[in-house]
């Protein structure tokens, strides 16, 4: 916590559900990025998985991400973290419960920031020294 906030990293289907869908959202969630205020995050790891899928046409957006993106972190008052060298080593040093390694990024992003993970993903609730809400 800080400043009585909760402090918690969105993954990328939160993102995704808050600027586009956010009726998809949970409760818990919407609750949660309204108490985190300023202190609600995205790894840039969710740029590249939000690139990728669209470039792939599994995802499609009405402007191009190198767009849609940075607005979408404006319009919601999200702050972007870089991957790090130490979140990387901790990413590859995660146990092998989730193979998805955007997923893994963004468990090794939350862990080192000390963050709440919100995420839908039963997967990854199942990883230890993890925070997650839903």
């Amino acid at each position: 916590m800080a400043g009585g906030q909760s402090m918690i990293l969105l993954d990328t289907c939160a993102l995704l559900w808050l600027a586009i869908e956010p009726a998809r959202l949970s409760d818990a969630a919407r609750k949660a990025i309204a108490e985190a205020g300023e202190h609600a995050h995205v790894s840039a790891v969710s740029a590249w998985e939000i690139a990728w899928k669209h470039i792939h046409g599994r995802l499609r957006l009405h402007l191009d991400p190198s767009v849609w993106f940075p607005l979408a972190l404006e319009n919601h008052a999200l702050r972007e973290l870089p991957i790090t060298g130490a979140i990387a080593l901790r990413m590859a040093a995660l146990p092998d419960i989730h193979r998805d390694p955007a997923d893994r990024f963004l468990i090794a992003t939350a862990q080192e920031n000390r963050l709440t993970l919100l995420t839908p993903d039963p997967l990854i609730r199942q990883y230890p020294d993890l925070a997650t809400r839903w």
